[in-house]
């Protein structure tokens, strides 16, 4: 069923809303203001409290419209349909305005603060409309066995020949391994992941002695190429650099410039909360392969402690690694759940300075919010994934005394609905 609606705002997971006889529709690649002519997702009939749909034809646009840069992951009636890139319709100064409305709407509805939240990206992602920045993708095998991404609302498989959302250095790898001629078991998971060259590789001919044998290409799991330890760095703007081994199936923040973006933020923050003190306890929670757990314990005051705590095995075996290369010893990293390893700390660590989290999308939750207000500490850094839960978060933290301070938006997935937040409470 086609139909035109007059779209009134923004909604979450890159929609954007707009009624049809009182009833709330959610329209996929809409913009505020536009006048569009939407196909009604089936079933449309059912006394359902919404209805979804997807924009057919754009009547009146908005200035924020760009025809989508990657035309495979726009509407299903313009030939996309792939998924994976749900605002390739979007300039980056619009999407930049977006993501700011969704986290700020979140805050004031679900955290109950009124707050205006700056969201910045990386400037080379303009240059290239929200391309070249993933260094991780994941495809699935067709049925001949070429990489392929899912059309939706089918079973078709779309075959891929290039990946533009992924950078240059990933791409080079890609055709150097002829990942896009095939030849993969059908319905088999594809994998590659390329750690960014920070050698400064100057031309295309240079991207693959810069990269080397520092990728990795996984097919169900299982190493095909490449190194199944691959080598991170990241350089803070104070000349600080750390390199970090991660597995090539776990977690690493997948834009190139995003480990980089992150960290300066966090350490700036922590060293702004510490002010010049000799001494610190800091803990560094749901901290993965140890991104923020090796700056926390370098690069921030002489005499510091850091606890850090990590549930997922192979990140903490990462992570342990890291800290023994960088010749770190003033970490005590553990691994197990969040809240119940906060239950039985040692006293050396028990009263930090700042405590630094960074939980999965679900969010840090009420009692290890509560376990993080009893510790006493006076500044909590939160980077967050998810805007929805760091507004509950962000509530229950303002309900156990903290104010919020400072709050950054990061548009580190360009072309996506997806951001990062970095918040700082205080007390």
């Amino acid at each position: 069923m086609n139909t035109q609606v007059r779209i009134e705002r923004y909604a979450d997971q890159g929609r954007c809303v707009a009624h049809i006889d009182g009833r709330v529709v959610f329209v996929r690649f809409a913009l505020p203001g536009e006048l569009v002519d939407i196909r009604l997702d089936e079933p449309h009939d059912r006394d359902d409290r919404f209805w979804t749909g997807e924009v057919v034809e754009v009547i009146e646009p908005s200035a924020d419209r760009v025809d989508p840069v990657w035309p495979l992951a726009g509407p299903l009636a313009w030939g996309g349909g792939v998924g994976g890139a749900d605002m390739v319709h979007v300039s980056i100064p619009g999407q930049l305005r977006w993501k700011s409305s969704t986290i700020g709407e979140q805050m004031r509805r679900l955290g109950h603060v009124d707050v205006e939240v700056p969201v910045v990206g990386v400037p080379d992602d303009v240059d290239r409309n929200g391309l070249g920045w993933r260094t991780r993708i994941e495809m699935i095998a067709d049925d001949e066995g070429r990489p392929s991404m899912r059309r939706r609302e089918s079973h078709i498989r779309v075959p891929l020949d290039a990946m533009p959302l992924a950078t240059d250095a990933l791409n080079a790898v890609a055709d150097r391994q002829r990942v896009w001629e095939g030849g993969f078991i059908p319905g088999s998971q594809i994998r590659l992941a390329v750690p960014e060259p920070r050698n400064n590789a100057s031309s295309d001919d240079d991207i693959p002695a810069a990269v080397g044998d520092n990728y990795a290409l996984l097919v169900d799991g299982k190493l095909k190429s490449g190194s199944q330890t691959l080598t991170e760095t990241v350089r803070l703007n104070d000349g600080h650099e750390f390199t970090y081994t991660v597995d090539a199936g776990g977690f690493w923040q997948v834009h190139h410039q995003a480990p980089i973006a992150l960290a300066n933020e966090v350490i700036d923050l922590v060293r702004e909360r510490l002010d010049g003190a000799e001494s610190a306890v800091l803990w560094d929670l749901y901290s993965g392969s140890g991104l923020f757990t090796l700056p926390l314990a370098a690069a921030t005051v002489e005499r510091t402690q850091v606890l850090s705590i990590e549930g997922a095995k192979t990140a903490v075996k990462s992570a342990q690694r890291n800290l023994r290369a960088a010749g770190l010893d003033n970490v005590d990293f553990r691994a197990g759940d969040v809240s119940k390893t906060l239950r039985n700390i040692p006293k050396n660590l028990a009263l930090p300075d700042v405590v630094v989290l960074d939980p999965p999308r679900a969010g840090a939750k009420r009692r290890v919010c509560e376990q993080i207000a009893d510790s006493g500490t006076r500044s909590v850094i939160y980077v967050a994934c998810d805007p929805t839960s760091l507004a509950r978060d962000t509530a229950t933290l303002t309900d156990l005394g903290y104010d919020l301070a400072h709050i950054q938006g990061f548009d580190i997935y360009p072309n996506t609905h997806h951001v990062e937040t970095v918040a700082l409470f205080t007390k």
